[in-house]
């Protein structure tokens, strides 16, 4: 005997996969770019994608499933701030140096990636710059050094 399928289990059918497509990734976010401008933290150059709007610092890199070795991403703010970073839907393990006014990074925090673990700057910032975990450490750039090519960005 051969039974048709009923026109509520399609309807229930069509719900179930409008409601699972609605889970993923929300397109809005998914690998939006930003402007990119060019900063130098002693010889190394980053190519740091600019989120200066309250709408873009909540974005950050949200979905972002890589970076490139020198890429990053610059969260300016109106004026000097208690700021205070998190991963929320952030894919990749991202370290965070908190600048201050002049550009001298005031402390570096490392994050992992998908947590809403607090990571803040230890004074008032106006800058926080997120790249690859590891690459301050790597590059030797620690708390006190200069981020060049902010002023420019006020």
């Amino acid at each position: 005997m051969r039974t048709s399928i009923t026109p509520l289990f399609r309807i229930a059918s069509s719900v179930i996969t409008g409601l699972l497509l609605s889970l993923t990734i929300n397109p809005t976010y998914a690998q939006q770019k930003f402007p990119v401008t060019e900063l130098t933290a002693g010889m190394f150059v980053i190519h740091a994608e600019v989120a200066s709007t309250p709408a873009e610092r909540e974005q950050g890199l949200m979905f972002r499933k890589q970076l490139g070795q020198n890429e990053g991403m610059v969260f300016i703010f109106d004026s000097p701030a208690t700021v205070c970073m998190w991963m929320k839907n952030t894919l990749i393990p991202l370290s965070v140096a908190f600048i201050d006014n002049d550009g001298k990074i005031i402390n570096i925090e490392e994050m992992q990636a998908q947590t809403t673990n607090n990571h803040c700057g230890k004074k008032l910032v106006r800058y926080a710059l997120e790249m690859n975990q590891g690459w301050f450490k790597h590059k030797n750039i620690q708390p006190g050094s200069s981020i060049e090519g902010l002023a420019l960005k006020r």
